[in-house]
């Protein structure tokens, strides 16, 4: 073999390790590059598990309500908005009557229920096991309306007025604004039980009654058909109809949830009064109402939405008189045995709301 032979054997040796370094350098790369896609793969699909995992790690509760009507639409505007899903819980509204609603708080059936009223305080007072945490709507938005002869609260004196039912908030409600106005609701009115709003309407139509009392819309249906608003309860005093009713089991053992359904409602409550066009789209859907009434709605009753959850002690107290008598109880009863507010301060803690 000549050293000319020699040299181009090297030469074609050197040539071909360069040629498999470089090969073997780029398989590096392809592997290392194939590794970051994988790691960022990984990241993404894992991400996806951690959140696949925390949805389904939220809490379920079920709540009840009596009715799609304006003082209850707090908790559910909550739930599709989001609030309910950042506490971390997933909620299941439930409609009910109120005693069926009661029943199944008392049995475990339901979570929670939002109607605060003679039924819930009478239930307290007698012994039943449950305490009102937080309130929504401290003024009960509910309106006088008459035939357009009558220009005052005191012309309907010696009057009948509709009612849907006797014993009931509507009832119980028109007796507080006749009283405000120095009229004697037991002396100087007379209450009738036409039926619905409908038919309440048509007798006041008729000439059979001269007033009823109504919830929104209705008080923007009733000014379409030529009748007047002569009042506006929560312009003239507290009522709560709606807020958070718990059992005293659940504040017991589970109150991180009890205060992350109140600070939902909360959060619910600020987006009612600071986002008119969201909100009236979701009364809407909710209430099965069209836009306009729904606009109507929302100018009738944004403002009866508190921003701190709190429950008025003197509308509270004035409710608490009044299941007294149902109850035939004499004995002084104190606040503390129909309310829980302990829950409510720490939410509003964290909420950075100044407790009243």
């Amino acid at each position: 073999m000549s050293i000319g032979s020699i040299t181009n054997f090297r030469f074609g040796w050197n040539s071909l390790y360069s040629i498999s370094r470089l090969s073997l350098l780029q398989d590096w790369e392809l592997i290392l590059r194939k590794r970051g896609v994988m790691r960022k793969i990984f990241t993404a699909l894992f991400t996806i598990f951690v959140l696949q995992c925390s949805a389904h790690a939220a809490d379920k509760i079920r709540i009840g309500f009596p009715g799609l009507v304006v003082p209850f639409v707090s908790l559910p505007l909550g739930a599709k908005r989001g609030f309910f899903q950042e506490e971390g819980l997933q909620p299941e509204f439930i409609q009910m009557l109120p005693t069926v609603g009661m029943a199944a708080l008392l049995s475990g059936g339901i979570d929670y229920w939002t109607t605060i009223g003679n039924l819930v305080v009478t239930g307290a007072i007698r012994g039943a096991s449950i305490k009102i945490v937080a309130c929504y709507v401290p003024g009960n938005p509910l309106f006088l309306i008459s035939r357009p002869e009558f220009k005052s609260v005191q012309e309907l004196k010696g009057k009948a007025i509709g009612v849907s039912a006797f014993g009931n908030a509507l009832e119980t409600i028109a007796r507080l604004i006749f009283k405000h106005f120095g009229v004697d609701p037991d002396k100087e009115i007379k209450f009738l039980v036409p039926g619905g709003v409908e038919a309440r309407f048509a007798s006041m139509k008729q000439g059979l009654t001269a007033a009823t009392v109504v919830n929104p819309p209705f008080d923007f249906l009733g000014k379409k058909m030529g009748f007047v608003v002569l009042a506006r309860s929560q312009e003239l005093f507290n009522y709560p109809s709606s807020g958070l009713v718990a059992t005293t089991k659940t504040i017991r053992e589970k109150p991180d949830e009890v205060k992350r359904v109140i600070k939902a409602g909360i959060r619910a409550n600020h987006y009612i009064r600071q986002n008119r066009e969201g909100t009236i789209q979701f009364m809407g859907e909710w209430m099965k109402i069209d836009k306009e009434m729904a606009a109507a709605t929302y100018e009738s009753a944004s403002k009866a939405f508190n921003e701190d959850g709190a429950i008025p002690e003197d509308g509270l107290r004035v409710i608490l008189e009044e299941a007294k008598k149902l109850a035939k109880v004499n004995r002084e009863v104190f606040l503390s045995e129909v309310e829980d507010l302990s829950i409510l301060k720490e939410a509003q803690k964290e909420l950075g709301i100044a407790g009243k």
